[in-house]
């Protein structure tokens, strides 16, 4: 990796004017030892760094907090915690996964020999640099004004993504590749990842093959596999992962795009086995301990989904990148075991947070769901009954999502085995299965969810055959020359289900036949009222 990220030997000449703005940074030293702390902090006032620009911590929750709330230009963090078994590694996770480490913040990991090999496998993550101990001063400085220097050289990079400009960022990062300047492989990284996010799945992973050509790196061979996922090209994506984790079996993100692929075709167990697995290696890692936990209880595995999901917690809830919907599915099985004093705390920890972020609409959903439990397992029926029909109420909205209607399908389900009088139960599965049975993939997952009940089960799947057959038939229509005729049919069924896909499906021949429907405005405007508020979005614009 350092022969990778490194400058190119013109470039080595210029070491020192990587700290000459070193009184306008700001570091945090995190380690639970006082005494490593202190040094390392004397070691960055002597970099330059003012005093008052320097913040020590020595817990993990600490850590997570504090560059949760504030931007750092430099960190510091040694490998191991003394309060929990967690790592540096999994700071590092968690901080990747909620979005919460600048790509211009420098990140070192300080480790001893026998935790080097996975410090080693980390820095092909994420890190920029890490230092053995014991270290010198000079050692560490040497490290951070190597890393410097690569930050300054992709400051524009780093300005376009911070002002949202995610093509502009992408273009300047080709660019990049493109003369093979230096750090052009680091370039070509942040590019593919771009290219990934902008749905260029093709273009991403030709970009990864780039990077994977030069040097093999596990990470790159990784990014051709999600860039396939991300495509929905499972079976090479497979082939990819099978030969990655053949060379490095204990690379645990590799386990998490397999499991991604899994889930993809609708391969549940083997999801499964695969999260456990990276679970194995990363114990302690909060955002593979509540997927692995989320199939746990799907499932039918409900004493481990409860064990998992319980650490998740322990471990996470502190954190502002904290997944909920685990208290959730902690919640249904706390309510299987007619366990009333652990859900009544899952219902506090879903009070508090949507209290936190009232303006949520996804936590005062959970929050309301795991209520409903909580009334009938105390044998209030009748106000849990009242308190659905309002939930229900709520179906039709735009931001009514997916995962929202799986947790109101497995609750339904749950409440049915309890003999709950609910006479619109059937009615308000069907609605939903109109609306969220929009690919065979999601169907097979809502399917996995109501499994203890048959009837459900067929219900979704029949939903998404008539859903199939209304695309190829209105697809066939539009090629036989109405396109017209087609895009109308699907904007009613839009309208009155607010499935995305046959919204979007209208879009694609609207798009298609564009000669051919350009006069009629009043249908465009349609279209685009639908696509506003039924289509797909973006998984940043989620909240809670």
């Amino acid at each position: 990796m350092h022969e990778v990220f490194s400058p190119s030997s013109a470039a080595k000449t210029g070491l020192g004017d990587a700290m000459h703005d070193m009184r306008s940074a700001r570091a945090l030293v995190i380690d639970s030892n006082l005494t490593s702390r202190s040094i390392l902090r004397t070691m960055m006032a002597d970099l330059g760094v003012p005093g008052d620009r320097i913040k020590q911590v020595g817990r993990y929750n600490d850590a997570r907090a504090e560059l949760e709330r504030t931007r750092y230009d430099i960190v510091l963090c040694d490998y191991h915690f003394g309060d929990t078994r967690q790592t540096g590694t999994d700071l590092l996770d968690e901080l990747r996964a909620g979005n919460h480490l600048p790509f211009s913040t420098i990140f070192v990991m300080v480790t001893s020999e026998a935790s080097y090999a996975k410090v080693a496998e980390a820095a092909e993550a994420a890190l920029d640099c890490y230092l053995l101990k014991p270290h010198t001063h000079n050692e560490l400085a040497g490290r951070i004004r190597v890393a410097r220097l690569r930050k300054q050289a992709m400051a524009d990079i780093f300005k376009a993504l911070e002002t949202e400009q995610y093509e502009e960022a992408t273009k300047l990062c080709l660019a990049r590749v493109e003369a093979k300047s230096e750090y052009w492989i680091y370039a070509a990284r942040i590019g593919s990842e771009l290219l990934l996010r902008l749905n260029r799945h093709d273009e991403a992973r030709a970009l990864f093959e780039v990077i994977d050509a030069t040097k093999a790196m596990p990470w790159a061979r990784l990014g051709i596999a999600r860039a396939h996922v991300e495509a929905g090209q499972i079976p090479p994506a497979l082939r990819v992962l099978d030969a990655l984790i053949l060379d490095s079996p204990g690379y645990a993100d590799a386990y998490d795009v397999m499991g991604r692929a899994h889930l993809q075709v609708g391969d549940f167990e083997r999801a499964y086995q695969t999260y456990q697995k990276a679970v194995s290696l990363t114990p302690n890692a909060v955002g593979r301990l509540q997927k692995m936990g989320l199939l746990a209880f799907h499932l039918g595995h409900t004493d481990e989904a409860a064990e998992v999901l319980e650490r998740a917690i322990a471990m996470g809830l502190g954190s502002r990148s904290f997944d909920f919907q685990s208290v959730v599915m902690l919640a249904l099985t706390h309510f299987a075991k007619d366990d009333g004093a652990a859900l009544h705390k899952c219902v506090n920890q879903l009070l508090r947070a949507h209290e936190r972020k009232a303006r949520s609409a996804r936590l005062r959903r959970m929050y309301e769901l795991v209520q409903v439990l909580a009334l009938v397992q105390q044998n209030q029926g009748t106000e849990a009954s009242r308190r659905l029909k309002t939930m229900a109420r709520e179906f039709g909205q735009p931001d009514y999502d997916y995962e929202t209607a799986g947790n109101m399908m497995t609750a339904l389900t749950r409440l049915r085995e309890r003999s709950l009088d609910l006479p619109d139960a059937d009615a308000w599965m069907q609605r939903l299965a109109s609306r969220f049975c929009t690919n065979k993939p999601l169907t097979g997952m809502l399917c996995m969810m109501v499994a203890s009940h048959e009837p459900y089960g067929d219900m979704l799947r029949e939903s998404y055959r008539q859903l199939s057959a209304l695309a190829e038939s209105c697809l066939a229509q539009a090629k036989n020359g109405a396109p017209a005729k087609a895009v109308e049919t699907l904007l009613q069924r839009g309208a009155d289900t607010g499935n995305a896909r046959t919204v979007e499906l209208a879009d694609m021949i609207w798009q298609r036949y564009l000669t051919q429907l350009e006069s009629h405005t009043e249908m465009a405007a349609r279209l685009q009222d639908l696509l506003t508020r039924y289509g797909r979005r973006p998984a940043s614009e989620t909240d809670g």
